[in-house]
């Protein structure tokens, strides 16, 4: 019978779920303001890059951070700057509401851009940017905190009931609240979001028990030691090297077709902000299907496999994504890309949680994601470049559907990459000599 996973546990689930809500909301309200201010592609792309940029230059102090610092403290703080800031938005968006497009007129393709549009710009870029560097070290200390709270033979079942959650409020519930409040008050989603992070900081810190790595550094920082630790480590582990290249690059192709993604659903699907949040649910379903099932599917077919199958199906829902103009085609292409998405997720997230050493959690998991995730930024970059240079050259249709379309055919790549280097015997290999370690 397994073993409960614990008051603790369930803490920092309410704490996600919440907080996961309120990120479902904000999934919608921030590109549809975003929209309100610009139609320009680049523009666009340059706020998803203002919020990832911080994987790419902060990921690694983060990571000595967390190794040094009580991880729950760590994430109290961070969700309590994630308030501040986004209560920060939701009032210039009450108080300057009368400047922005109504979303009749986005919906319309009338709208027109602010004549304060600069400043409504720097906004963004500033309130993603600061963003960005808060969820960085909240997201590695959350990663490293998991193992301290339940037992390791649970980390499967407690990350896919977390994601579960994560998924069902990010994707399911709070995109269709959140088209539905941008139409009450478009302000109301972003002091929505902002009173969840209040609820998730409070969640945490109500977590008993400290959280520091046993053996954690004290006095004063080695910073370029302790993080050449972490990338020693990493690199000189074959699996966990070619498990963080290969995401790299996945996740560079998935943020370059979300970064205009909001525009290829306004002007290729004809979705209003209601029909957008309710396109957005496939995400929730898809995750949360997957995150019951996917230690099963990784039981059933090897954790080599498995990856495999994530590989091949998310290329395949973006070259479908990318040639169809059905938003119930998209619908079915979310669902199961979610789906694999969180397959993935499951078998490596759990994987380095069981064989990286505690006192290195933090400083490797930053390099991993330093790979992993520093390449969303400028993937999303490439995305707004690939709409406006492939527009230029064709069309504005043709260059909303060009992202989808690379990203495909680098996914077939990654794919033969992958063969060799993730099979069952090598994954099972590493497990077993951390287990003997």
């Amino acid at each position: 019978m397994a073993k409960p996973l614990g008051a603790n546990y369930w803490k920092l689930w309410s704490a996600s779920l919440v907080s996961n809500f309120g990120d479902g909301v904000s999934t919608i309200a921030y590109p549809w303001l975003a929209s309100t201010i610009t139609r320009d592609p680049i523009q666009i792309s340059l706020i998803a890059v203002a919020t990832r940029l911080p994987w790419l230059i902060f990921t690694l102090p983060a990571g000595v951070i967390t190794d040094r610092v009580d991880r729950r403290k760590i994430m109290v703080a961070m969700d309590s700057l994630r308030f501040v800031i986004t209560a920060v938005v939701a009032a210039f968006v009450w108080f300057g509401r009368s400047s922005l497009a109504s979303p009749d007129a986005i919906a319309a393709g009338t709208a027109q851009p602010p004549a304060n549009q600069a400043a409504w710009l720097a906004l963004l870029y500033l309130t993603a940017l600061a963003f960005g560097f808060a969820e960085v070290l909240r997201d590695n200390a959350a990663q490293t905190l998991m193992p301290a709270l339940v037992d390791t033979e649970n980390l499967e079942r407690a990350n896919g009931r977390l994601w579960g959650a994560e998924m069902v409020m990010n994707s399911l519930v709070g995109p269709p609240v959140g088209g539905l409040l941008i139409a009450a008050a478009f302000a109301l989603p972003f002091f929505v979001d902002a009173g969840t992070f209040a609820f998730a900081a409070v969640m945490l810190a109500l977590i008993s028990g400290t959280f520091r790595s046993d053996r954690a550094a004290t006095g004063k920082v080695a910073w370029r030691a302790e993080i050449a630790e972490g990338v020693r480590w990493l690199w000189r582990h074959p699996l966990l090297r070619s498990l963080a290249i290969i995401l790299g690059v996945m996740n560079a192709m998935l943020s370059m077709s979300v970064a205009t993604y909001v525009l290829f659903v306004q002007e290729i699907l004809g979705l209003d902000a209601a029909r957008f949040g309710l396109l957005l649910t496939a995400g929730a379903i898809g995750g949360t299907i997957g995150s019951f099932l996917a230690s099963k599917v990784s039981e059933r077919l090897g954790p080599g496999p498995s990856l495999y199958l994530t590989l091949v199906g998310s290329g395949l829902t973006m070259a479908v994504t990318g040639l169809t103009s059905s938003a119930v085609v998209v619908w079915v292409m979310f669902f199961l890309g979610s789906f694999l998405a969180v397959l993935w997720n499951v078998i490596t997230v759990s994987l380095r949680q069981t064989i990286i050493p505690d006192e290195l959690l933090g400083r490797v998991n930053s390099v991993y994601r330093f790979f992993a995730w520093g390449m969303i930024p400028i993937g999303s970059f490439l995305g707004g470049l690939v709409v406006e240079v492939t527009t230029g050259i064709a069309n504005r249709t043709v260059g909303l559907r060009m992202p989808f379309l690379i990203g495909a055919a680098v996914f077939a790549v990654v794919f033969v990459f992958a063969i060799p280097r993730l099979t069952t015997a090598k994954i099972e290999a590493a497990r077993a000599a951390a287990a003997g370690s």
